[in-house]
């Protein structure tokens, strides 16, 4: 397949803003270049129109005998087929609960799991803290890939363990694990495996019925859905007998003064009105990406990737960052660090004056950037992430190698300085609030009432 890179593939689907100019500090604008797709992912245009589509026939749901009750709960029942089935659920087994994102997601399983639970020390903070309300282990990753699936099983055979719970891919590096291997390892172990699949789903298919995953969490706002909605997809039988997540209306069968009859899940965990358009976009992002992904968006993103680690290996004093050498896969993250500059002042830099958006930090995954990175060149201990995805361009790839060429050569072509904890060109004359909604801070605007 050939894909022209100049602009997003014609068989891709448009994020919406793609083309967005916004303001440089040097004066004049800049196509953005959205490189920090790793942290949200703007809505596809086939999810905002299906939104938009949504919105007049939005109701109440699961109790209300008015027909746009009816329509908005046939909405959201076949939205939870439709996540299912973008991760190759087992109708006969499996469950799809319907979270705030996978974070709230993960909290849920903690609260489900009846043993003790085991995980590596590089997952992001989502998939590290849930876990330490009940006893757990957290197993640092080995310097192999080879070597982390051998301490894995040890571990596992050594401790009984009910769940094991890993990354898809990492958020850091964009490494993606032999997943069918831990499962392996795992089940032989008599041991469920979770995946923490955030940043897996938006660039590879995930498939519990072929890998024989027990548990997968995700979320919308990484999959072009960015409207308050994520799922937690698996075995039944453990969110059946958990606790119910959050009590309230819609998670009971029947409620008396002194006792409650819970329903099974997923109602179980989904007490309150639920986020409608949230999951009605969810399912949509499913239906819209699944194409894509078994078509031309891996292809797409691939050449990218290779783009930009080709380009950022010319730029004196950039270092890529990586967990396992051995590693055979990874998704469109890359992180790097750039010699004697701080990443907070590298992301701001090529914010003001190239129009390019990235993430940097620690990527809530500080004791992997505490392993990865450190301080030995000056830079802080943090990084910088850039994430590809659909809507990303050659020229996008390109822009941000020519701007770090020109910042470690030449060094910026403004003042930066920390600024509330965050670097910030000093002065900024962009203007950061176009939808005259008010600033943080200002007085007597944005929210003021009426007269």
């Amino acid at each position: 397949m050939t894909l022209t890179l100049d602009r997003p593939a014609t068989t891709l689907p448009r994020p919406v803003g793609a083309g967005t100019r916004v303001p440089l500090v040097t004066g004049g604008t800049a196509e953005y270049a959205n490189l920090d797709l790793a942290a949200s992912a703007p809505a596809l245009e086939p999810v905002a129109a299906h939104v938009a589509d949504v919105l007049p026939l939005l109701s109440s749901v699961h109790r209300g005998a008015g027909h746009l009750s009816q329509v908005s709960t046939a909405l959201l029942e076949r939205a939870r087929e439709c996540v299912g089935e973008f991760v190759g659920f087992r109708p006969e087994r499996d469950v799809v609960v319907f979270t705030r994102n996978t974070t709230d997601a993960l909290n849920l399983l903690a609260t489900a799991v009846p043993g003790p639970v085991l995980c590596l020390d590089v997952e992001h903070h989502a998939n590290l803290l849930p876990w330490r309300s009940r006893t757990h282990r957290t197993l640092p990753a080995a310097a192999t890939v080879a070597q982390t699936l051998a301490d894995l099983e040890a571990a596992l055979r050594a401790h009984p363990t009910a769940l094991l719970t890993v990354t898809g891919a990492s958020n850091v590096t964009g490494e993606v694990l032999p997943v069918e291997r831990i499962v392996a390892i795992a089940h032989g172990a008599g041991a469920r495996v979770a995946v923490d699949a955030a940043q897996l789903a938006p660039h590879r298919r995930v498939d519990l019925a072929a890998t024989g995953v027990d548990y997968v969490v995700l979320s919308g706002h990484k999959l072009y859905a960015p409207f308050g909605a994520g799922a937690l997809v698996g075995r039944r039988d453990w969110l059946d007998a958990a606790t119910p997540y959050l009590a309230g209306g819609g998670a009971v069968t029947r409620v008396g003064l002194d006792e409650a009859s819970w329903a099974p899940a997923p109602h179980r965990h989904e007490a309150g009105t639920p986020n409608v358009l949230g999951i009605a976009a969810l399912a949509q992002a499913c239906r819209t990406l699944a194409p894509v992904l078994d078509g031309p968006g891996p292809v797409h993103e691939r050449v990218l990737s290779d783009r930009l680690a080709a380009g950022l290996a010319t730029v004196p004093g950039v270092t890529l960052l990586e967990i396992w050498p051995d590693s055979a896969d990874r998704v469109a993250v890359q992180s790097f660090t750039v010699a004697g500059h701080p990443a907070g002042r590298v992301a701001a830099y090529l914010s003001a004056e190239y129009g390019i958006g990235v993430r940097d930090g620690r990527f809530c995954a500080h004791p992997l950037l505490d392993r990865l990175c450190g301080d030995p060149d000056g830079t802080d201990g943090t990084a910088v992430r850039a994430s590809i995805g659909l809507g990303t361009t050659a020229e996008h790839v390109d822009r941000l190698v020519t701007a770090l060429h020109a910042l470690v050569t030449r060094g910026p072509g403004w003042t930066y300085a920390p600024v509330d904890g965050r670097w910030a060109p000093t002065p900024d004359p962009r203007d950061r609030d176009p939808l005259g909604v008010g600033t943080p801070g200002a007085t007597g605007t944005g929210c003021s009432r009426a007269t």
